[in-house]
């Protein structure tokens, strides 16, 4: 079974990580297809996409299975038309999901993909009901449960900008290579969180 894990990773953390080990156990994955999006359709990234794919690299490279490739497709839909896989799962946060309907094609998503949706304990379920709602195949959506990982994308960045420590917000090989590349040092007017 193929699971597929796409974003903008502008650094992946560890969120990120934890999200696709559960999902790999949750599933028996035997493939986990990390796809970093070179031009996100839903926020700005500033980081060039070479740069947050060699950060994928390392940040998956203990994951049993996981092939981490540039996705030159700005949307899902585009991304798993190409793949055609045989029913893949394509992991996505509860706070994704939540927008979900405003995705190209949400419909045509769940034809191509089912949907695995982790949610933090106590994560508000009713927030997502209205979007299962709105779905023609909901059954094509299962929700499972990660340990709550209070970090994103922008805070890492911010806090590289800051020159305060990302220890625990992303694996030591992330931080590694930031350090090495001189990522996020200059950074001001912060992209869209992620």
């Amino acid at each position: 079974m193929t699971g597929l894990l796409g974003g903008a990773f502008d650094p992946p953390h560890v969120g990120h990580v934890t999200l696709a080990r559960r999902a790999i156990e949750r599933f028996g994955l035997q493939r986990l297809l990390v796809r970093v999006v070179v031009s996100p359709g839903h926020k700005h990234v500033a980081t060039p996409a070479e740069d947050r794919l060699a950060l994928a690299r390392v940040a998956f490279a203990a994951l049993p299975g996981a092939e981490v490739a540039l996705d030159p497709h700005d949307r899902t839909v585009d991304s798993l038309e190409e793949l055609a896989l045989d029913d893949p799962i394509f992991l996505v946060g509860a706070d994704e999901f939540a927008s979900f309907l405003d995705w190209k094609q949400p419909d045509r998503v769940l034809e191509l993909a089912r949907l695995a949706v982790a949610t933090r304990p106590g994560y508000p379920r009713a927030q997502l009901e209205p979007v299962l709602a709105g779905l023609r195949r909901p059954d094509r959506v299962t929700f499972f449960e990660i340990p709550p990982q209070p970090v994103s994308s922008s805070s890492v960045r911010s806090m590289v900008a800051a020159g305060t420590s990302i220890e625990g917000l992303v694996t030591p090989e992330v931080a590694a290579e930031i350090a090495r590349r001189g990522l996020y040092r200059g950074a001001r007017g912060e992209p869209a969180s992620g």
